[in-house]
């Protein structure tokens, strides 16, 4: 009977034989199904299992012994707590579709298993007229996919593919299927094959929203890669996140968020871009916060990269670019962007080797964007611009190519379609590989470079122009304007250095001259910075207005007193410092500390400009 009507017929016998005591409502909480509403109860039924002691001791072994090592090592732990506690497994499901059960009854309630019925039919000897009927039960989609490594290469015949590929050396996959997947591949690997089926299981992350919310489509949060990559509008996006839902009432919950969220639709960030971004994120921690301003950000490095490279091909196209030359003269600022490179090669190959990919993306972006562009593409310009056919102008343009194709060849696993193009391009001034595809050139291996003296002096370059740059922005002077400038009570080394690179020292800081100042010299009026022990001083007379220049301090020094007196007030406050978090307190020091030493500047600032 219907368990309803059922119930009916119950109370109705219970009421005829005078056992009825009393009818009375009561509440409860009944399971009903997300899609149609029906109320969910319990059923027991007969299911298949899998007696899996026996398979889970040589697959603890496999890890135990090292023929199989996590990445990172600490899930071998997440792996042994699920292993030497383990359950036999229920392998049946009650779907619609899948692989049936390989199980047959008769009329009298005999089970045969076999392959198919024909089978079963032969090797039990049942005649024809005996109907059977297969179990209507599929197997476990975890039961199909522990054979995955063997059974695609055409298991359990003895493949090619098999035994090329079998074991493999990799598996990439989330901690949270362990157990379900990661685990079940390896007991039935080394049940059916006598192997283990990969030697490294690298886990990665879970993907989560900006506030650290697991992406799920009942919360209307989740994010296609597509999305991110061609762009798609606000109406798109609404829409897409509220079809089809399980949940239809959080419809207008989702929306409302999702048009707070991305005001403007989501910008076309491209494929590169996003993977760059995924690569950042992906640490050895759980889960991986993802956020679209980082993504715009390594969009920001797409870019830079294509500029680059289209200043390079602007500079060495229709030149001699020292490709036939055996000796290359090599300027200071070759030296050194080419160690870097070296050293760059060193640590982006030791962090894939490692699974350390944050850590690779980190280095590409740092050497690219802080020293190749930001600093060489800057320090080739003299040379360049000086005499295009000199021999250090073939070097410079010959180690602009070198670095920068060596650079997508390193990129390129991670930001494929850009290096693709920009190689190609490459390809026709010489300065590759003959090959189709930068796909199928070889990855760059450090060469052993180490020019260190030229490294010292290109940081204190470095140093001495971001010094002159910062007082540019302290006096609110233009980086158009051409200065002079003076040094002062500087060691042997410093003067060296001085003498040696003034042609770079004067491009790059935009100065229209440069003097070294002898004891007893008269100091002018000057703004200064300190490298090591050496002076930096820029003349302030007739570069600034002075009445405009102290207003401007006045005002910022006046907003810095109001916002000092706050929180001073604040921290002299008993009862927000005995009721503020630690946190909470630590910053509001920290902000203080910070605004007194702004202050204090800037009234040494004011201080010197009205001496002027």
């Amino acid at each position: 009977m219907d368990r309803f009507d059922a119930r009916k017929k119950v109370i109705a016998d219970m009421d005829a034989l005078g056992l009825l005591e009393k009818i009375e409502d009561h509440h409860l909480k009944v399971p009903r199904a997300e899609r149609t509403g029906v109320i969910v109860e319990p059923f027991l039924t007969e299911q298949w299992y899998v007696a899996v002691e026996h398979l889970a001791k040589p697959a603890i072994a496999a890890v135990e012994n090292g023929d199989i090592e996590f990445v990172p090592k600490q899930y071998e732990n997440m792996y042994f707590s699920w292993m030497r506690d383990i359950q036999d497994w229920c392998i049946s499901r009650q779907l619609w579709w899948g692989h049936r059960i390989p199980a047959w009854y008769d009329e009298k309630g005999n089970t045969y298993v076999g392959r198919n019925e024909t089978e079963v039919r032969t090797s039990h000897q049942i005649p024809t007229e005996l109907v059977l009927r297969q179990d209507e039960d599929v197997l476990d989609t975890w039961f199909s996919s522990a054979l995955w490594t063997f059974s695609t290469q055409g298991w359990p015949e003895q493949t090619e593919a098999l035994k090329n590929f079998s074991p493999t050396n990799v598996l990439v996959t989330g901690f949270d299927i362990i157990f379900f997947w990661v685990a079940r591949m390896i007991m039935m690997s080394l049940k059916f094959t006598g192997q283990v089926p990969f030697k490294q299981v690298y886990m990665h992350g879970l993907v989560r929203d900006s506030e650290n919310q697991k992406m799920s489509k009942s919360k209307g949060n989740v994010l296609d890669p597509l999305d991110i990559i061609d762009g798609i509008t606000l109406d798109a996006l609404v829409a897409k996140r509220t079809a089809n839902m399980m949940q239809p009432k959080l419809a207008e919950k989702i929306e409302k968020q999702t048009r707070k969220q991305f005001p403007d639709g989501i910008t076309a960030y491209g494929t590169d871009a996003l993977r760059f971004t995924f690569c950042s994120l992906a640490s050895t921690g759980r889960d991986i916060q993802f956020n679209l301003e980082r993504t715009e950000g390594y969009r920001n490095f797409c870019n830079k990269l294509w500029n680059a490279a289209r200043y390079v091909f602007m500079k060495t196209e229709g030149f001699d670019n020292g490709f036939s030359n055996k000796t290359l003269s090599l300027s200071i600022a070759d030296q050194w962007i080419l160690t870097r490179l070296d050293e760059c090669i060193s640590t982006t190959r030791a962090a894939l080797d490692s699974y350390r990919f944050d850590h690779a993306a980190q280095g590409i972006y740092e050497f690219v964007w802080n020293e190749y562009c930001d600093w060489y593409l800057e320090l080739s310009k003299p040379i360049l611009n000086n005499n295009p056919d000199s021999p250090e102008a073939i070097a410079t343009r010959h180690t602009l190519l070198t670095v920068l194709e060596n650079i997508l060849r390193l990129s390129h696993p991670i930001i494929p379609f850009i290096t693709e193009e920009i190689w190609q391009k490459i390809k026709e001034l010489g300065g590759t590989e003959s090959k189709a595809s930068i796909m199928l050139a070889s990855y760059p291996t450090a060469k052993g470079i180490n020019q260190q003296q030229a490294c010292h002096d290109i940081d204190w370059l470095k140093g001495l122009i971001l010094s002159v740059r910062n007082i540019r922005g302290e006096m609110n002077i233009s980086p158009a304007i051409q200065l002079p400038l003076f040094l002062n009570n500087g060691n042997k080394e410093d003067q060296r250095k001085f003498l040696e690179h003034a042609t770079y020292l004067k491009s790059l800081a935009n100065l229209e001259n440069v003097s070294w100042l002898n004891p007893g010299d008269a100091i002018p009026q000057s703004a200064t910075q300190m490298l090591g022990s050496m002076e930096i001083l820029v003349p302030m007379k007739g570069f600034i207005d002075k009445d405009a220049e102290i207003e401007r301090l006045n005002k910022r020094i006046s907003k810095l007193e109001i916002e000092i007196g706050k929180i001073s007030g604040k921290l002299k406050n008993e009862k927000f410092v005995s009721n503020a978090p630690a946190d909470v307190i630590l910053k509001e020091k920290q902000k203080l500390e910070d605004f007194q030493l702004t202050f204090d500047k800037l009234n040494e600032q004011l201080a010197n400009i009205k001496k002027l």
